[in-house]
């Protein structure tokens, strides 16, 4: 046998937004992997963005959970026997429910899980355990599109495809910055608009880079979202291009929505002034989609976290049902999901006012479950949303919680208070890749190692219910075991074996497929019966397919809705009228300003997989705010200084950045960090609690808040090989580094120096120290066998200090050069040396100092170009509006500094 033959390739699927693009991964034989897009997916065509490429840098067991751990009598979690932990969690939730009933127990389960680990987890809980407390972290990114799906169609059903994108002649994105969250489906779009010359329109409170790519942008306030559709609907009306034969046919409701939009919104004048834009831009966008039968809008965050997220989804559909623009090519309303496997958990029923296979709690639905599952007890009403779960914690109605492969002590809202909340329970039990997370340090009674990415296998569902498998091509270490294993073995210690008898995820597969259609008969819209009784080695070669995919159809559907019959119980869609909009919260003297979360493009959730790639933790390396520059001036902040954002609920220290992006009145930050990755830059501390109505999802989009400047006596960074506990003393914030660690630093004193931060302890080692108290500044390496150990730069004036890109290069030397000794304490390369500087495309390592010189040498003045010339922007494309921004700048840069 040739043992140094290369290993195969695995068809598997990213687990990072809900995309879904295929990937073929490569084991190295070493515990990492060889990560290419695969060509054949049609999610992708062989398509990854900055994350997706990196993954094979994120699978290192650096940090990993290996063995199970159980809270000893001291408090202190010890390594023990899968044996014994299973017990306890299994004792723990016996003696929960036998003295304070079912509804006393929860899980809070995640989008990241598999279809086969949620169906589980699902069937656990609600058919054996009897409770309905089982919710999602998908609860805060697409709950409310489920509700507006169900209100408006009778089913959670995303009508459309993705080839809808590549048809459409109108592409109208609303709270969905797609450049950067969902790059892929993004370059489809621009490739629409290069080929076929579709028309872009993006609304958005804040100019983002997917702003850059459209053809006309609505920054509307924040919240408005339903006045803008309701007053779309309004002229739809007047401009008589309502489809009155689709609506007469095959919808009811339309005169009372259309008359409450009237009142809301009565004419384009209306819709500007409340929504702060001018009424030119609204009237060419009420123009084009108008003229356009072909559009599709494509929403997401923007318009789902929200407390009146359901009505936006529903004030969208309104205008695609009176149109009859939907369940045709190139036309239609599209949730963009978050999550890699939002949409498998909506099947399998892993929300907690949800039963499997896309039914209720209706009497109907819970006879049909309880009889297929021969379930003892199951759950007769809805359960507990997520932010009123982790409140019940607080009242004490929820006693015992096993939280699966999610961190809620940084992503929920008011993260603080859950953190602290934890640590009030009878019994935490958490089951996670890695061991240290915000969440498994608050007080968690048992830890249980989870297989991760690369080691688990089962079935992903994407945003347009595309059903793909997940592969393994890792060996899971340590003891890790799968999610959905965990929870059948739980089971089977309560008593439930025969139910929980699962050998495999295919045996799980056949179950969710058979209660899909189990007395469906076309009544409801999931149903994948065409996939039951699978072999294994079936299910193991299973190509990506569409549902519903019944036995009548085993290819699958693209699109839904295509003959005017929905799921409602006259088969007709229902208009539903709009309430009169408004933020939950009000802004006030005390906090003044609207806070607005989200993403960054190369980082995911709270970082617990990118935060282990360098390359993508190059883009964007600390936690910050955008403020406009008149509040900025009004606050007293300063660009690239710090401010305390304060809101009811908590704060946090953030770097600013001035910008252009965002309105008066309004400030942006990413959610990503957490307590492991800054010292204080946990914006989820922040976020108000309110949720909507219906969808139960929180108001993550508009949280008032207050901000004032921070000054830091000196500021800089750390770097070193492996890895240290950050200083105690210092803001900071972690990045990781090929073969190392950083910190980005902040000091509220002034020391003459700082040799303790690097480590400095065995004899062998040479410490190089630079001070000048005049300036500020100070700056030290360490050095030991002619490698650089460690470094510390520091700085009154943050202008004053080196990029570290190319230090960091230096902390991967096996052995200095002398010229390499010498201008180590200058922090930069010696004359002629190349500095890449900032990292702007994270798929190829290109960074911001490589596009300048190309454009100064005069061979490049496009983004295609850049492109040709180091391959910038030529993968998944999020990175082209930073480049355009750079060589525009360098073009101005030379108009203004003419040759000598």
């Amino acid at each position: 046998m040739d043992t140094t033959a290369p290993l195969p390739s695995v068809r598997t699927t990213c687990p990072y937004c809900g995309v879904g693009c295929g990937v073929l991964a490569r084991a190295d034989g070493s515990g990492g992997a060889k990560i290419e897009g695969d060509p054949d997916h049609p999610a992708n065509f062989g398509k990854l963005c900055s994350k997706g490429s990196a993954l094979g840098e994120t699978l290192s067991l650096d940090g990993r959970l290996l063995h199970p751990m159980v809270r000893d009598g001291h408090g202190v979690l010890t390594r023990t026997s899968w044996d014994t932990a299973l017990g306890k969690v299994a004792d723990g939730f016996r003696e929960t429910i036998a003295k304070y009933g079912p509804n006393s127990v929860a899980f809070y389960v995640s989008g990241q899980l598999l279809t086969e680990d949620y169906y589980v987890a699902n069937k656990l809980m609600k058919g054996f355990l009897g409770s309905a407390n089982i919710d999602t972290n998908s609860r805060l990114c697409m709950a409310s599109s489920v509700a507006g799906h169900k209100r408006a169609f009778g089913s959670d059903t995303v009508p459309g495809c993705y080839d809808d994108l590549d048809q459409a002649d109108l592409l109208v994105l609303t709270g969905s910055n797609s450049a950067w969250c969902h790059p892929v489906l993004h370059q489809r779009m621009l490739r629409n608009k290069q080929r076929r010359a579709a028309k872009i329109v993006v609304i958005d409170p804040r100019q983002t880079s997917t702003s850059d790519d459209a053809d006309l942008i609505l920054q509307i306030k924040p919240g408005t979202d339903s006045i803008l559709f309701s007053g779309l609907l309004v002229h739809l009306a007047a401009a008589n291009c309502i489809d009155r034969g689709y609506v007469s046919m095959f919808t009811d409701g339309y005169a009372e929505a259309l008359a409450r939009a009237c009142h809301i919104a009565p004419d384009a004048d209306a819709v500007a002034d409340r929504c702060g834009v001018p009424v030119e831009r609204v009237q060419t966008f009420f123009d084009w989609f108008s003229q356009t039968n072909r559009a599709v809008t494509l929403y997401s965050q923007g318009v789902n976290q929200s407390a009146q997220g359901t009505d936006k989804v529903c004030a969208i559909i309104n205008c695609h049902l009176a149109t009859g623009r939907i369940g045709k090519p190139g036309a239609g309303p599209f949730s963009l999901t978050g999550q890699p496997n939002a949409m498998g958990g909506r099947e399998v029923g892993g929300l907690a006012n949800q039963l499997a296979a896309h039914m209720g709690f209706d009497p109907p639905s819970r006879d049909r479950v309880q009889r297929f599952w021969n379930a003892p007890a199951l759950a007769e009403t809805e359960g507990l949303k997520a932010v009123e779960l982790f409140d019940a914690i607080e009242s004490g109605r929820i006693k015992a919680l096993w939280i699966v492969a999610t961190n809620p002590a940084v992503s929920l809202p008011r993260a603080n208070a859950v953190r602290d909340l934890l640590a009030k329970l009878d019994l935490l039990v958490v089951s996670d890749v890695l061991a240290r997370t915000d969440t498994t340090l608050a007080g968690v009674h048992v830890l249980l190692p989870a297989e991760a990415w690369g080691e688990k296998d089962g079935t992903v569902t994407n945003s347009e219910r595309r059903i793909s498998r997940q592969r393994a091509f890792l060996d899971p270490p340590g003891e890790a075991k799968p999610d959905w294993w965990m929870m059948a073995q739980v089971g089977q210690r309560l008593g439930f074996k025969e139910a929980f008898q699962f050998t495999s995820a295919a045996s799980i597969f056949d179950e969710h497929a058979r209660l899909s259609a189990f007395e469906n008969a076309g009544t409801r819209d999931f149903d994948i019966g065409g996939l039951a009784g699978l072999e294994p080695a079936a299910f193991d070669v299973l190509q990506p397919v569409q549902w519903p995919l019944t036995s009548d159809a085993p290819h699958g559907t693209d699109r839904m809705f295509a003959n005017g019959k929905y799921f409602t119980s006259d088969l007709r869609a229902k208009f539903i009228p709009v309430a009169q909009p408004r933020l939950a919260d009000a802004t006030s003297q005390t906090y003044p300003l609207i806070l607005n979360t989200g993403r960054v493009r190369d980082h995911w959730h709270t970082m617990t997989r990118t935060g282990k790639s360098a390359r993508l933790s190059a883009h964007i390396e600390e936690p910050y705010i955008e403020i406009c520059s008149q509040d900025a001036q009004h606050f007293g902040l300063i660009d690239q200084g710090f401010a305390r954002v304060s809101s009811v609920h908590g704060s946090a220290t953030v770097r600013v950045r001035i910008s252009a992006a965002v309105k008066p009145g309004e400030v942006f930050a990413p959610i990503h960090w957490s307590a492991e990755t800054s010292s204080d830059g946990r914006i989820g501390g922040l976020v108000q609690p309110a949720t909507d109505p219906v969808s139960g999802q929180p108001e993550m989009k508009a949280t008032p808040v207050s901000v004032a400047p921070v000054e830091f006596a000196r500021q800089g960074f750390l770097l070193m090989r492996g890895s240290q506990p950050p200083p105690a003393t210092a803001w900071w914030s972690r990045v990781q580094v090929a073969d190392g660690t950083g910190y980005r630093l902040a000091l509220k004193s002034t020391p003459n120096a700082l040799p303790e931060l690097l480590c400095v302890s065995d004899e062998g080692a040479e410490l190089v120290e630079f001070s000048d108290e005049a300036h500020g500044i100070y700056r030290a390496v360490h050095i030991r066998n002619n490698q650089l150990e460690a470094c510390v730069f520091l700085a009154r004036d943050p202008a004053a200090l080196p990029n570290w890109e190319w230090l960091k290069l230096q902390l991967r030397a096996t052995a200095l050069d002398p010229e390499q000794r010498r201008t180590l304490l200058s922090g930069r390369a010696a004359e002629g040396g190349a500095e890449s500087g900032p990292i702007v495309c994270a798929c190829f390592g290109v960074g911001a100092a490589d596009i300048q010189n190309a454009v100064k040498s005069g061979t490049c003045d496009t983004v295609d170009s850049i492109g040709t010339a180091l391959k910038a922007g030529t993968n998944c494309g999020s990175c082209r509006p930073e480049i355009r921004k750079l060589i525009a700048a360098c073009a101005v840069k030379i108009v203004l500094e003419p040759a000598q």
